[in-house]
């Protein structure tokens, strides 16, 4: 067993969890295989396990096989354990499994327009916050290269999806009595700052990058200005808006939270599935667009094609609601949705100078979420290396001046 892998995941409890799928108490393991699925700075949000499992059923004589993925909290260090607890990652994406992304399901089947959106969970396990899932790579699943980042087709199969995600979830919530509503702990949420060490400490790491160039020294002050003030901005952008169309958001839509599969002939993408919903949350649907436009689209379509990105995303976003005879706040026309982009492009701020750095970071060195949220000397350190990145330098000097321009940089902007 990988030493990655947490202590408890053994045949028994592996045995067990199959019998309680099957729904077969004599079910019998007999082979178990594990390693880990992700490496250094793959992963930021917990421990994920590939398992190979081999086994025969009570009332059958030849052996089954199946790959499975164990997704469990991080377990290295009490830092991890006690940052993440005040955002109760584990036991969210559990209920979401459990009780939320089903109800999506049969809402899509009820106007004829099922697709598979996200994974199924096999099992899952309250008390040791693991959630066990069919390895969707034996389906022909995978991930795409987050250093290259998408393209078109990519990018449009995956607003289809959380387009449908959605609409369904505010159809939900309408006709459950705001069910989805006490989902308020985003990365941005006012219950803590424990992230802080994270963001502010990745802003200011960006500004001492900024104040080291001449002609960079203007928005370096820019950002150590709004360094107090960055986590109250946040909390604001994060706030439901009355009167529009919220829903619930995925919360971290990047190209390691989704997976696609390819036509093997032309390697084109045909399929996406959405993952990982630890930090989903009842908000803005346009935050999961800036997140995923600032952090995954290839650069030429990041800085030219946002506006058909957006239009894409409205007209199914809007069509899935009128289907669902949603009526709880008035669909948005575009030039509306366009707006309320507008209200919520603080988030392509933080998506740019402090997500981006790190989802394209190509240094293993010290890449672990202890480093990312400490203000130690070691975390410091991985931070600043961050901003060594030209790709990352390059945005910075791009972006900074079109968020300056919109008055995304200036410290009184909640008021």
């Amino acid at each position: 067993m990988a030493a990655i892998s947490p202590e408890w995941l053994t045949r028994d409890y592996v045995e067990q969890a199959l019998r309680t799928f099957y729904k077969d108490a004599a079910l019998k393991l007999i082979h178990l295989d594990i390693n880990p699925a992700l490496g250094p700075g793959e992963n930021y949000g917990g421990v994920l396990t590939r398992m190979l499992v081999r086994f025969r059923l009570s009332n059958e004589t030849d052996e089954k096989k199946n790959h499975l993925i164990v997704k469990t909290s991080i377990e290295d260090d009490e830092l991890s354990q006690e940052l993440m607890s005040h955002y109760d990652i584990f036991n969210r994406e559990i209920t979401i499994y459990e009780e939320v992304l089903p109800k999506l399901n049969e809402l899509l089947i009820e106007i004829d327009e099922y697709e598979q959106l996200f994974p199924t969970a096999l099992y899952v396990d309250r008390e040791r916050s693991a959630i066990i899932f069919e390895d969707l790579s034996i389906k022909g699943y995978v991930m795409a290269d987050r250093i290259k980042r998408l393209d078109t087709e990519h990018v449009q199969l995956i607003l289809r999806k959380l387009a449908k995600m959605h609409a369904t979830s505010a159809a939900l919530n309408e006709r459950n009595n705001g069910c989805l509503e006490g989902y308020d702990r985003g990365f941005f949420n006012r219950y803590t700052n424990a992230y802080s060490g994270y963001f502010v400490g990745s802003l200011l790491a960006a500004a001492r990058w900024l104040s080291k160039r001449s002609e960079c020294v203007h928005y370096a002050q820019k950002l150590f200005e709004l360094a107090p003030h960055y986590m109250d901005i946040g909390r604001e952008c994060f706030h439901p808006t009355p009167g529009h169309v919220n829903v619930l958001a995925h919360g971290d839509v990047w190209t390691n939270n989704v997976m696609f599969k390819y036509d093997p002939k032309t390697g084109r993408p045909v399929d996406v599935l959405l993952i990982d919903f630890q930090y989903s949350f009842w908000g803005s649907p346009t935050i999961d667009l800036h997140h995923l436009f600032n952090t995954s689209l290839q650069e030429k379509l990041r800085r030219e094609e946002q506006n058909s990105f957006f239009q894409f995303y409205h007209r199914i976003f809007t069509s899935t609601l009128r289907k669902l005879n949603y009526r709880q706040n008035t669909i948005p026309t575009l030039h509306q949705f366009k707006l309320q982009v507008e209200k919520k492009r603080f988030f392509a701020v933080h998506s740019t100078v402090v997500i981006q750095p790190v989802m394209i970071n190509e240094d293993p060195t010290d890449a672990s979420f202890n480093a990312l949220m400490n203000d130690d000397e070691r975390g410091t350190s991985f931070k600043d290396r961050l901003y060594n990145n030209p790709e990352v330098q390059q945005n910075l000097k791009h972006f900074l001046p079109v968020f300056e321009r919109k008055g995304l940089l200036e410290v009184n902007q909640c008021s």
